[in-house]
């Protein structure tokens, strides 16, 4: 068996880029290929398809971003956790140069493309999954943060409402790229969730 020809985690990096500059129709294995230095087979046989490597790519952003989640999660009062993440997901939305937009949100709209072109439901899983698990982070801590007795309301739908709010966000950053609005919605959405108790 031949040994790999390109290092796999920065031809991830590469494509994941690639990705969420210009999504996946946007984006061909060519051009990937172009910028890791590669074959374009050596891509086929690595990984299957464009939207093979979409998946790895995408998986591994989602880790990653997991990981800085939990971190921006850990530590002070609830608000400040509360901040910290809206802090990150902007961050996120804005990213590069132009802005990047939201990964998800981005790889969602391509669901249902035309045959061949776009993402099909492994995908949305992947999606569903990052999503849920998101939502899982910020539930866990708005439960911590009412053991603390800094929050006295219902933790899973305050949650599901904070994921609903970053998802409004993620649209509205491409819409309008004003990311003063969006952290004023995000420190709105704060109190609406916190009341007094958060202060």
């Amino acid at each position: 068996m031949r040994p790999r020809e390109f290092d796999h985690d920065e031809v991830l990096r590469i494509a994941f880029d690639q990705f969420w500059r210009n999504g996946v129709r946007g984006t061909s294995l060519s051009d990937i290929a172009r910028d890791a230095g590669v074959q374009r087979g050596s891509l086929y046989n690595a990984f299957g398809s464009k939207e093979a490597l979409f998946l790895q790519a995408y998986e591994r952003y989602a880790e990653d971003y997991l990981a800085a989640l939990q971190k921006a999660l850990g530590a002070g009062s609830l608000r400040k956790r509360l901040t910290a993440f809206f802090d990150l997901t902007i961050g996120n939305f804005r990213a590069g140069t132009p802005p990047r937009g939201c990964p998800t949100t981005r790889g969602l709209m391509e669901l249902g493309a035309a045959e061949g072109e776009g993402l099909d439901e492994d995908a949305r899983q992947a999606f569903a999954n990052l999503i849920s698990r998101i939502t899982a982070l910020v539930q866990d801590t708005l439960a911590a943060g009412a053991a603390r007795g800094e929050f006295d309301g219902n933790a899973a739908a305050a949650a599901l409402h904070i994921i609903t709010v970053t998802r409004g966000l993620a649209v509205l950053e491409r819409a309008f790229g004003n990311e003063p609005q969006l952290r004023k919605i995000a420190a709105h959405t704060i109190d609406l969730v916190l009341g007094r108790k958060g202060s």
